[in-house]
């Protein structure tokens, strides 16, 4: 038998899922491991293109080692460069989610090239991960990018289907072992219309499952922001889960080069609507108008970022013809609006005292971006996880939703009406900005290290902790 008292070092796998999304979180908790134990080996596991992005990305100070497993989309149907779901069309997410299952033989080869003791922390997409972790024995985590209430609703959802839900049955359900109740409108159109055995529920009902048989939970948030959804993750996992948030990676500086800064600089504090669904959604095209009429002839200033709506590539040049004449050079010279056509420094004009609130798909990233600096939601969440942040934000008096939907209808007086609620000096503005500040207060002290330590500080040392016993009793079991 070992010596429990020298137990080697565990070299740490991280494996993110094949989306900046979910890369740039993985990255933010090598940074707080890395500051904790600089002697460990790390090392973050993906494809060729997303590794050449990581890199771009990750502060030359940090030591990360990568290893790079081939994959070839081609082969499953979808683009040869389609390394990454950014450059994959919506209608072949589900091909891209199968086609990544392909990367198991060679993430399998490079575990078994480690020496012991080996640490895989996952991705709950590559779930699958948790088969080659028993095979070789290794300690094996899951790290939730996304929040604790929406991944435990989403969870729960993907495993009940086929939902049965049809025009007879009432709107809203109950899923009783959460005691929360969904709104149909909250389902994605794929979860409602799988019958059990489609790609889509068999994807993730298998990834689901294997996610129970993990050793360990992280989870991206706070335990003072999401004690409900915390609690009700531990009860449906039945295993240890560790609140490590807000983790998420700002890649830029908001610069007066970019003009961005010089524009917000000018405006009042709290004044400033930002807009943005993400690095990879948008709304459809009649929606797309209205909210651009809305914003004309509202009082707020705004920065959107905009991309072509839905049904035209993401990627392509955006058409004038999208927006109402003359739209964008009307507002750029009143210096009413500022429209981003690209990519924006979405932390950095959060932080700013010029901005007021966030019209926001309700992505866990943006989620956490705009409570940590205190900036209240303006919701339309689209798809999957996203019905369940704004749900729960909404409960918790930080958002108020605006539409609901890939498809949501928009009405411009409707915009108006939710913005000058959120933003003005009426008493549901106030109760929010209040909130907001109170939620930005939990978010700061989160990794406070001097003094009472914070809660996530803990929540990481906890984890060490009881990954280094686990370890031990893993080696025990090897080597006795």
């Amino acid at each position: 038998m070992t010596n429990s008292n020298h137990i080697s070092k565990p070299h740490i796998v991280l494996f993110p899922f094949l989306d900046q999304g979910h890369i740039r979180p993985f990255l933010s908790l090598f940074s707080h491991i890395r500051r904790r134990h600089p002697d460990l080996t790390i090392t973050l596991v993906s494809t060729p293109g997303n590794i050449i992005i990581t890199r771009s990305i990750l502060p030359s100070f940090l030591s990360l080692n990568f290893h790079s497993i081939p994959f070839s989309p081609e082969l499953h149907g979808l683009p040869s460069n389609a390394d990454t779901t950014c450059k994959v069309p919506f209608p072949l997410i589900i091909s891209f989610l199968k086609a990544s299952e392909s990367l198991r033989p060679a993430f399998e080869n490079f575990i078994s090239s480690l020496s012991y003791p080996v640490h895989i922390i996952s991705d709950p997409f590559f779930s699958w991960s948790v088969e080659v972790s028993r095979k070789y024995n290794t300690l094996h985590s899951i790290f939730l990018t996304s929040g604790a209430y929406s991944t435990t609703v989403w969870f729960s959802l993907w495993l009940k289907v086929p939902l049965g839900l049809r025009p007879s049955v009432d709107d809203e359900f109950q899923l009783p072992e959460l005691n929360v109740k969904i709104h149909i409108s909250q389902c994605s159109k794929n979860m409602l219309e799988a019958d059990g055995n489609n790609q889509w529920a068999t994807f993730f009902q298998r990834q689901i499952r294997l996610c129970l048989q993990s050793d360990a939970t992280l989870v991206n948030t706070v335990e003072g922001f999401e004690p409900m959804g915390l609690q009700m993750l531990r009860k449906w996992l039945s295993m240890p889960v560790f609140p490590v948030g807000p983790l998420y990676h700002s890649a830029s500086l908001l610069t007066n080069n970019n003009g961005i800064a010089e524009w917000l600089n000018t405006k009042p504090p709290a004044s400033v609507l930002y807009i943005s669904f993400g690095s990879q959604f948008t709304v459809h095209a009649r929606a797309m108008m209205e909210l651009a009429i809305a914003l004309e002839y509202m009082s707020h200033p705004f920065i959107w970022v905009i991309r072509p709506p839905l049904g035209y590539d993401i990627r392509e040049k955006f058409k004038a013809e999208w927006l109402p004449e003359g739209f964008e050079g009307r507002v750029k010279l009143q210096k009413k609006g500022l429209l981003i056509h690209e990519w924006a420094p979405q932390v950095e004009i959060l932080a700013h005292e010029a901005t007021g609130a966030f019209l926001s798909h309700c992505g866990w990233n943006s989620t956490l971006e705009s409570l940590t600096h205190g900036v209240p939601v303006i919701a339309w969440p689209l798809l999957a996880d996203q019905f369940y942040n704004s749900k729960m934000l909404e409960d918790m008096g930080l958002a108020v939703e605006l539409a609901r939907g890939l498809m949501a209808d928009l009405e411009r007086e409707w915009v108006q009406e939710v913005v000058q609620t959120v933003m003005g000096e009426n008493n549901k503005g106030k109760e929010l900005k209040l909130k907001a500040r109170e939620i930005r207060e939990v978010m700061e002290t989160a990794w406070k290290e001097d003094g009472d330590e914070g809660a996530s500080s803990k929540g990481l040392n906890d984890f060490f902790q009881f990954a280094s016993k686990k370890i031990i009793d893993k080696q025990d079991m090897v080597f006795s």
